[in-house]
């Protein structure tokens, strides 16, 4: 063999070995969600449909909450580089910007559709990724859940007048200093210590998700009631943090195929969480647990308060104010069309904060 042969086959086996590793690319992923809770089937199915849609050029190796790093500290691994890809629910870390809670959830103001469109088409995609950037992070929205099911008790919850002096297992920024407002007070865990909690009378109450995930949860065991409707977060979203890095280092195909997992698992997330709320319903009814439901008169009294707290945590940050007016844009817009084909519509259109306080804070 020459010396031009012999550098040639060098060269050739060089490029098939850098092919091969491009090939068997891959990243290791967690949730916050331990495998107790099923809102780790929104992840798993997204993980899923990802593996499937990206082939032989990138493989997702999923663990759940807790087997790698604390659900606290998922962001932070993520951030680093330590693991490629994670799993989350923004509102946890409304404590490293306070945009991450109405990105996660909204006080009687967003429905899971309204999410879901403006995501999709009113700007909301691009405000995660400008949010989650701050951090080194691509974001991709991948489920969504309506309301969650209210606060579980051993007391009667029916009128804002029952709230007083509660304490009650609460998640969210702008929820805790609306539950202040009405008269309780906010007990924050995780969701794995709420039935603990719950059992020995540590906390008065909690809420956690919607009705499958809470029924999961073993919270019919240990409460006698439930209140409904779940105002504190009138819709939820999940998705998946990724390293900018390793997102960079995907080859524009590969980030495309993501996208539309992602976009697939958001869609199917909303019929899946429904219809598996539906049946949990009847599990808690089943259960022996006492459903109420507060009067429209109630809950207009909340609503008013959940916008003085919107609008006054908004302006403590422009940021955050940005995410709040862009929401309160969309809702604008789209009223025209859903209000006009009401009741054959999506969801309401709330009479939610001054549009024109927040613009002035996001200035």
């Amino acid at each position: 063999m020459t010396l031009k042969t012999t550098v040639l086959a060098g060269v050739a086996l060089a490029a098939g070995i850098a092919t091969q590793s491009v090939a068997q690319e891959s990243w290791t992923m967690t949730t916050t969600w331990p495998t107790s809770l099923e809102l780790i089937e929104i992840d798993k199915h997204f993980v899923e449909l990802a593996n499937k849609l990206t082939g032989d050029d990138l493989t997702i190796e999923f663990f759940e909450g807790g087997a790698l790093v604390p659900a606290g500290e998922v962001f932070g691994a993520v951030e680093s580089g330590t693991i490629q890809a994670g799993a989350d629910w923004p509102g946890y870390w409304a404590g490293r910007n306070s945009a991450f809670s109405p990105l996660a959830t909204t006080a009687s103001l967003f429905n899971a559709i309204d999410y879901v469109n403006w995501i999709e088409q009113w700007g909301g995609g691009d405000l995660y990724n400008e949010i989650y950037g701050k951090f080194g992070m691509v974001y991709l929205p991948y489920g969504v859940t309506n309301n969650e099911s209210g606060f579980r008790t051993n007391k009667k919850i029916e009128t804002v007048d029952d709230l007083q002096g509660m304490r009650l297992r609460l998640s969210g920024l702008e929820q805790g200093r609306l539950l202040e407002k009405l008269g309780g007070s906010q007990v924050s865990m995780a969701g794995g210590e709420i039935y603990q909690s719950l059992e020995r009378g540590v906390i008065d109450g909690a809420e956690f998700s919607t009705p499958n995930v809470d029924f999961s949860g073993g919270f019919q065991q240990v409460t006698k009631y439930w209140a409904t409707p779940g105002w504190h977060q009138s819709a939820s979203i999940f998705g998946v943090m990724i390293n900018k890095a390793s997102w960079d280092a995907l080859s524009p195909e590969t980030q495309e195929d993501l996208k539309v997992a992602a976009q697939a698992n958001l869609i199917w997330s909303l019929s899946f969480t429904e219809k598996r709320a539906t049946e949990a319903y009847q599990q808690f009814q089943d259960a022996g647990i006492e459903i109420t439901r507060y009067d429209d008169e109630t809950l207009a009294k909340i609503q008013e308060q959940a916008n003085t707290v919107i609008e006054e945590t908004a302006c403590e940050n422009p940021d955050s104010a940005k995410v709040y007016l862009s929401q309160l844009e969309y809702l604008e817009d789209y009223a025209k069309w859903r209000d006009a084909s009401a009741p054959f519509n999506l969801g309401r259109t709330p009479n939610g904060p001054d549009i024109e306080k927040i613009r002035a804070c996001a200035e």
